[in-house]
Order: C-alpha cells, then structure tokens, then sequence
C-alpha cells in the first residue's frame, strides 16, 4: 500500500512540475502579444475550464506549440482570477505546457473589439496573428484537427 501512495504521490509531483503555472493579467498583456513584432507567428486562444469544447481543443494547440517551429501559443484562460489555483490544477491534470494567462478583466465589452471587431464574445475563440506583416485570422468556434495547422499556414 505505501508504495502504491508513493507512486501517486511521485506521478502527481511529476505532472505538477512539467505543467505551466497561468499568470494573472490585464488585457494590455494580450495586446502587447497581438502587436509586438516578432518572428513567430502567434497563436492567442481563449479558453475556460467550464467550457467543454474549449477542453476539447486544448490538445491541438499543445500539440501545435510543440511541434511547429516559429509559432507561439498562448492560452487566455476566462475563468475569474480568484480561482487561479482551481486553472493550475486544471493545467496540472492535462499537462499544458503551452504559456497560459488568466484574464483579470471581468468587463469582457472593454476588450473584445480589440482582440476582433467581429468577435460576438463566445468562446472558445482564437486570434492567429504575423506581426511583421499584420495579417490576422480569428475563429469564434471549436477548432477541427488540422484546421490549426492550416490557418497558421495562411498567415506566413
């Protein structure tokens, strides 16, 4: 029996050190993300651990942070910043490595228009944005396997 609670005890340590911690924010972090020039193609999604679709993606963008060079995930994180700890468990348990943030802002009309004009607010909802040549593609929907990959591809 102790070394079955030491097993769990070691594979839950371990998980806990590989996955990402978010990091509490205001909107102005995202939009420096959205603008700042660089030479990674950036990928921004928002998420929230109660929406199941949102879960239900996540892995694609693990997956395409990891594997495809020049690219930069971030994940927004829309659940309240007072459960900060409830997201780090969350990451923890699913091993997100991708960078992830939660988003301290509750007054979602003060920011939305400026992540996309045409973005109605529902989630999950992705910005894939080239800042060198400013072209951007937004999602307001779940993303199928391999479509990711494919919107990238169309800002290079």
């Amino acid at each position: 029996m102790k070394k079955i609670f030491c097993f769990l005890l070691l594979s839950a340590s371990y998980s806990w050190a590989h996955a990402q911690t978010a990091t509490v924010v205001k909107f102005d972090r995202i939009e420096k993300i959205m603008k700042t020039q660089t030479d990674e193609v950036q990928v921004i999604n928002f998420w929230a651990t109660w929406c199941a679709p949102c879960v239900k993606e996540l892995p694609l963008f693990e997956k395409l942070g990891a594997e495809t060079p020049g690219v930069k995930v971030t994940l927004v994180n829309l659940d309240f910043a007072d459960k900060v700890e409830k997201v780090n468990a969350f990451m923890a348990r699913k091993n997100i490595k991708s960078e992830t943030v939660l988003l301290d802002e509750i007054d979602y009309n003060t920011w939305i228009d400026k992540v996309d004009a045409s973005w109605q607010g529902a989630i999950p909802a992705t910005l894939i944005v080239n800042t060198r040549t400013g072209t951007r593609k937004f999602v307001e929907r779940e993303l199928a396997d391999g479509e990711l990959q494919q919107l990238v591809a169309s800002v290079k």
